[in-house]
């Protein structure tokens, strides 16, 4: 057997762990909040990937590693079904690696005291029965008509609600599309990689959504999150209401700017509320409803539903579709599928961490043949809280609607006749920008 010098064996050491902590920067990219400030990605994004015809889900599964380098595809391979761990950020360049959580995951009788006069019983216990024993909130909608068919621990869904963490990313998503800045197809230039929005929705890059919202801008930024119904009321009348709120200003830019905005929502207040209505204008092709949740006999009968305004979304939401149900099929999201696989599921993850609570984001929408579903779960608590588990959450909550055979015909109707839709405005909302 051939020998090695010291001298060449040092060299071969030397390369190996420069390939891992190659392997690990590119890992890092993914879904984890950044300290350092990057530089900024090439001026003009536009550098559509023609080769991408197909738009299945399947090629977005094989293109998901095209733009990484092997090294940090690699590394993401390797990496647990748990997730990459987040960590919570505090000064300019402070990594926090071991940061302490003095919030519990877990929690009993998160349901008590709610009023459940008006919501589907079957809805609401799938739903009590996914949560468990986890510290969270369940808001499930129809996004046909804005009502909220089940509300589990309503003291938490109508909180002021929390850091979106990277639920953000869907509203800046849509803003860049809508801005035509980039398509599904665009392959960004992230720094010794490229994405597309398919796998950055899906795996969740952090870089990617930075660079969008560096090219769209604060006022772009804010004015869609408002369009789309951040920093409004949600719903219409429903007690106990708080409001999650978007900020005026851009975050400093020691802080990360409008990038750390656009990728995880830093400085901004989001209910589960909130980011349902949003998800159901997606669903259903644009309608922003406010959102109602009927508990007196008189509210049920006189059901009617609200709009709140019409969003110009529908002829760009197949561009983002992709990329959502990316994140169930191969992404962040994917541990849902072990337990419910019989219709198409779209969705976001998000976690994020502030002051020794972290939070666990997943909001979705089932496309079942009788009709669609929105579903949020939101969880606060400690190192056992975070996105995937939310999403895993709500693949039980889809699998107990199954079980009950809720997707059958006789089963998806209406809680109430079909009834006129009537726009309305609210005294309480801020009036919509304009284009």
């Amino acid at each position: 057997m051939k020998q090695l010098s010291v001298k060449t064996l040092g060299w071969r050491m030397a390369g190996l762990v420069a390939g891992l902590f190659v392997g690990q920067v590119g890992a890092w990219a993914l879904n984890v909040q950044q300290s350092v400030h990057r530089p900024r990605p090439e001026q003009h994004l536009m550098q559509t990937h023609h080769a991408a015809k197909g738009h299945a889900v399947a090629k977005g599964r094989a293109a998901a590693h095209a733009g990484k380098t092997e090294s940090a595809a690699k590394a993401e391979a390797a990496a647990p079904a748990t997730g990459v761990r987040r960590v919570s950020l505090h000064g300019r360049h402070k990594k926090v690696f071991n940061e302490r959580f003095t919030a519990s995951s877990f929690a009993q009788g998160q349901a008590e005291g709610d009023v459940t006069t008006g919501e589907d019983p079957v809805i609401r216990q799938a739903a009590i029965d996914a949560l468990g024993d986890m510290n969270g909130t369940a808001v499930v909608i129809d996004p046909s008509n804005g009502r909220v068919l089940a509300m589990v621990n309503q003291k938490l869904a109508l909180s002021p609600g929390a850091e979106p963490c990277s639920t953000i990313k869907i509203t800046v998503a849509m803003a860049a599309l809508s801005e035509g800045i980039v398509n599904r197809d665009t392959m960004v230039p992230l720094g010794g990689f490229r994405m597309n929005m398919t796998q950055a929705l899906a795996h969740s890059n952090n870089l990617y959504f930075e660079a969008l919202g560096r090219q769209l801008g604060f006022e772009r930024v804010h004015h869609y999150a408002t369009q789309f119904g951040l920093g409004e009321l949600a719903g219409y009348n429903i007690p106990g209401e708080q409001l999650g709120t978007y900020p005026d200003e851009e975050l400093p830019a020691k802080e990360g700017g409008v990038g750390r905005m656009c990728s995880f929502g830093q400085g901004v207040s989001l209910t589960p509320l909130q980011l349902g209505a949003y998800v159901a204008a997606i669903a259903n092709g644009g309608t922003l409803y406010y959102l109602q949740h009927p508990t007196t006999s008189d509210a049920i009968a006189s059901f009617q539903p609200k709009v709140k305004r019409q969003l110009d979304i529908a002829k760009y939401t197949p561009e983002m579709l992709d990329g959502m149900a990316g994140a169930v099929e191969f992404g962040t999201a994917r541990r849902l599928r072990a337990n419910f696989q019989e219709f198409p599921v779209f969705g976001k993850t998000g976690t994020c961490s502030d002051k020794g609570t972290r939070f666990g984001w997943f909001a979705s929408y089932v496309d079942a043949p009788q009709g669609r579903l929105v579903a949020v779960f939101f969880l606060e608590g400690g190192r056992p809280t975070f996105g995937p588990r939310a999403a895993e959450l709500t693949g039980l909550f889809y699998k107990g609607l199954q079980e009950h055979d809720y997707f059958k015909p006789q089963q998806a109707q209406s809680l109430l006749p079909a009834v006129t839709v009537v726009p309305v405005s609210h005294p309480e909302v801020k009036p919509a920008l304009q284009p």
